[in-house]
């Protein structure tokens, strides 16, 4: 097993541990600590000695997550595959801010539908409220993350 390997492998744990399933963990995580720039299918399940299905099924995962970029191959046919340019964890927290405006909305359309001053409502309020905060902070996160990233690099 090559360095290359036990990084993958003990990254891949880590993105697993934090609810990434198993082939797509290990997929970003070849993605990631490997040199190369982009990747087809094939290329990824050699790197892992995986079979071709794997990668298939884990690539859609990644790319619906926005955790790697799927590209038209300009030598060929098929995809290429690759992380996103630049800060890619702060761009990929950036990508997920609808997500949570969206899940404020609908929540407080449930919130809307339910009595007011009742148990339930209450309960549905305070998820709503939970989900706000979230995205605020997430916000506010994503901007420390950029400056204190570059204040680390300068």
């Amino acid at each position: 097993m090559t360095d290359l390997d036990r990084a993958v492998e003990r990254l891949g744990q880590t993105l697993e541990a934090v609810g990434i399933p198993r082939m797509p963990a290990r997929v970003f995580a070849f993605v990631l600590a490997d040199d190369q720039e982009t990747y087809t299918a094939a290329e990824l399940a050699r790197g892992l000695d995986v079979s071709p299905a794997a990668i298939s099924g884990a690539v859609r995962y990644l790319t619906d997550t926005h955790l790697v970029v799927r590209e038209r191959n300009p030598a060929g046919r098929g995809d290429l595959f690759r992380v996103r340019d630049g800060d890619i964890w702060g761009t990929i927290q950036a990508s997920r801010a609808p997500l949570l405006d969206r899940i404020v909305e609908q929540v407080q359309e449930a919130v809307d539908l339910l009595p007011e001053g009742s148990p339930g409502r209450a309960r549905v309020e305070e998820t709503r409220d939970y989900f706000t905060f979230v995205r605020d902070d997430v916000q506010q996160l994503t901007r420390r993350w950029r400056d204190w990233s570059r204040t680390r690099r300068a």
